[in-house]
């Protein structure tokens, strides 16, 4: 950042494409770090839990090497309706992801998505979980392998993108903010922005 740039640093605490993407449609400068930790849980009992200290974790390692930036961290974990203990992972194999979608079919699957806005310099720290669901219609093994196939979802909690040919694989989405879906709630963090007198639009 120049000198003559009022606007404080931003940093996406992420490797991710889809929060980069996400981040992307805001229009603002901003670059990524990618925060290296430990994902597994720590005896967490629900999956809000997990996310929260999860995002919370990404963005504190980052925003504690540059205390005068506006740092984002986010993270998302899964989970089927009436057990927020067991969480549905990425799957990270061809094996793994249809097995996922096998479980999934005409379940009801949670998604806590947690995200963490914080700027040491000022001692300013948001964490927060939203929640968003998706209907899963009675899915055929034919339809999984094809789906695994076409969209390669093994980095994706749940195993498919609903930003892509996932969205043939759902009865029914429910919640406030789509974004949440995708893995960072945009309506949230543009409000936290706003807070941190980050111009939006």
């Amino acid at each position: 950042m120049n000198s003559f740039d009022p606007q404080p640093e931003i940093i996406l605490a992420s490797s991710s494409q889809t929060r980069k993407d996400l981040m992307n449609r805001l229009g603002l400068r901003y670059h990524c770090i990618s925060p290296e930790i430990d994902e597994s849980a720590r005896g967490e009992i629900h999956a809000d839990d997990l996310a929260k200290r999860l995002a919370f974790e990404k963005a504190k390692i980052i925003s504690d090497q540059f205390p005068e930036a506006i740092v984002i961290g986010s993270d998302q974990v899964a989970w089927r309706e009436g057990a927020p203990d067991v969480f549905i992972g990425k799957p990270l194999t061809v094996e793994n992801a249809i097995k996922q979608l096998q479980s999934n079919s005409e379940k009801i699957v949670y998604f806590s998505t947690a995200l963490s806005v914080q700027q040491k310099s000022s001692d300013f720290e948001h964490t927060l979980v939203e929640h968003y669901k998706v209907k899963f219609r009675r899915l055929n093994s034919s339809e999984i392998e094809r789906y695994v196939e076409r969209d390669q979802p093994l980095h994706c909690a749940g195993s498919f993108k609903c930003e892509s040919l996932g969205i043939s694989l759902f009865e029914q989405m429910i919640g406030q903010d789509q974004t949440t879906l995708m893995g960072m709630p945009m309506i949230q963090l543009c409000k936290i922005l706003r807070q941190l007198n980050i111009r939006l639009p």
